[in-house]
């Protein structure tokens, strides 16, 4: 491993690179693709909470509980324009950087740390950092450590390097209230963030909600386990597999069941219009599992309650570092953490998503049960269960 100094550079050898960011205590991080004349060209070469991958997949953001952040750079996807990703943070909640616990860019590649640059924090006054940038040098792709100050938050920071950013409502949003004030051609930076503390929000009401996401992510490292000498005979997998689930009620009263166990994948253009969208059985797709709503017809749903379950591996929430994230088209990120409960109970009740005449209200559980059926039978849907397997 290299400890870089600032200014250092090194070269990358690999087609696939991870890049670390922790800081002890919570920041933003994003990532932003950069042409010839170090802007984006649109805004989806802003990588970050509200939009977590690129139209290409070659950069893909995921956040733990524990403040770290990842970023998956596939440099092979790449278009030749361009020219360079900078990797950022922003402390708007701990400002100055100074009272960060500490801050520091890792480089992994084939599980093995290639690089580290620890910033010195003290007496830092900005509000955000450039971390790092990878850039493209003749024919080769290179990793520079800078820690370059800017005094800006994360709106103007994003607006530095050329994206469109949507402005704040005006008054500040209401605590249990989003406003749609926005339009689909720029960015929205803002998030909420569900809690014991603020349990729910309301969206706006709107003729037609598009596409709303619903994506669950989870601790992509192996899971310690004692090997002992009949280990090998009981083959049980270390690695703890989530599977990201939801009930549906339509409007007609009919009640769906969307998850990978039973192959019952449900339909984005046909009732339920809720589809899971394939299944993470490892961990190994840093994009996590995902569920998407069709919001053209959010007038024929009555309510979406989003789930989860541990499928494989030891029933360890904590360890799992759990985190599922709401994208509604033109709204702030709903995020909530898989942090309170039970662990000996496998499923979690996540939230759930309510018509409330037309508009959405989104409501977080964070609850545990032994199963599919308790889970059922404590909020009355009134399926008929029957064991299945993927």
């Amino acid at each position: 491993m290299i400890n870089l100094s600032l200014g250092a550079n090194i070269v990358l050898n690999q087609g696939v690179i991870n890049i670390k960011i922790n800081s002890g205590l919570p920041v933003d991080a994003s990532a932003f693709r950069l042409f010839a004349n170090d802007k984006v060209k649109d805004d989806l070469d802003m990588i970050f909470y509200g939009q977590p991958k690129n139209q290409d997949a070659s950069i893909i953001w995921q956040q733990t509980h524990n403040n770290n952040h990842e970023f998956r750079v596939d440099l092979t996807k790449l278009s030749a324009e361009v020219q360079k990703i900078a990797f950022t943070i922003t402390c708007d909640q701990y400002s100055p950087i100074s009272q960060l616990k500490n801050l520091s860019i890792q480089l992994d590649c084939n599980n093995e740390v290639i690089a580290l640059g620890e910033v010195d924090i003290n007496n830092r006054q900005e509000k955000a950092l450039i971390m790092g940038e990878i850039y493209r040098r003749n024919t080769e792709w290179k990793f520079r450590f800078i820690a370059q100050g800017f005094n800006g938050g994360l709106k103007p920071l994003a607006e530095h390097f050329g994206v469109n950013v949507i402005d704040e409502p005006t008054p500040p949003v209401p605590t249990s209230t989003v406003n749609n004030t926005t339009t689909s051609s720029s960015v929205n930076l803002n998030k909420i963030s569900l809690s014991k503390d603020r349990t729910s929000v309301s969206l706006s009401k709107r003729n037609d909600y598009g596409k709303i996401g619903i994506n669950l992510n989870w601790n992509k490292q192996e899971q310690p386990t004692k090997k002992g000498f009949l280990s090998e005979f009981f083959n049980r997998s270390p690695n703890i597999d989530l599977d990201l689930a939801a009930f549906v009620r339509l409007k007609d009263q009919s009640i769906h069941v969307i998850q990978a166990l039973g192959n019952c994948f449900g339909s984005f253009q046909s009732p339920c219009y809720v589809e899971l969208m394939g299944d993470d059985r490892t961990g190994a797709n840093q994009d996590g599992e995902w569920i998407y709503i069709n919001g053209s017809h959010w007038n024929n749903i009555d309510e979406v309650l989003i789930y989860t379950f541990i499928y494989e591996g030891l029933p360890n929430w904590s360890q799992a570092d759990g985190v599922v994230r709401i994208h509604v088209p033109d709204q702030p990120v709903i995020e909530t953490f898989l942090t309170d409960g039970n662990n000996s109970n496998i499923l979690c009740a996540i939230a759930r998503l309510k018509n409330d005449n037309g508009a959405i209200n989104v409501e977080r559980i964070n609850r545990y049960f032994r199963s599919q059926r308790e889970l059922d039978y404590a909020y009355g849907w009134g399926f008929r269960w029957s064991a299945g397997r993927k």
